[in-house]
């Protein structure tokens, strides 16, 4: 069996109260998210891009990892290797649902949005 490389570097939370994340990060060329997508053009795909958004929703806001339903998703441009990465993260309680939006932490451009269902873990 092999090691799941999804590994993500200088993860620094910005900030983290009231339902609400900031986090950057970084995804280095040798993650295994990279790997297939594409060999001489690697893209961080949009299964990557969300597997992110719930790592981090579970870890710092206490959501379920598996999300039963994507609302919506929109995917606006390519990530590459060691971009540095800000993904913020909402939480919408009343609706059961959480929106984020994963950009530039240097130029804030847009790289994905959407919103899905983001049940709180139980005890």
């Amino acid at each position: 069996m092999t090691e799941n490389l999804h590994d993500v570097t200088d993860e620094h939370v910005i900030s983290c109260e009231g339902g609400k994340l900031a986090v950057e990060f970084k995804i280095p060329a040798s993650s295994d998210f990279f790997d297939g997508h594409f060999p001489s053009y690697k893209l961080l795909p949009a299964v990557g891009q969300f597997e992110l958004v719930t790592r981090f929703s579970e870890k710092y806001l206490h959501t379920k990892r598996c999300v039963q339903r994507i609302k919506r998703m929109k995917f606006t441009a390519m990530i590459r290797p060691e971009t540095e990465l800000l993904l913020e993260v909402t939480l919408h309680p009343e609706k059961n649902t959480a929106s984020f939006v994963l950009s530039d932490a240097k130029t804030k451009a847009l790289y994905s949005s959407g919103s899905f269902e983001a049940a709180e873990k139980t005890a």
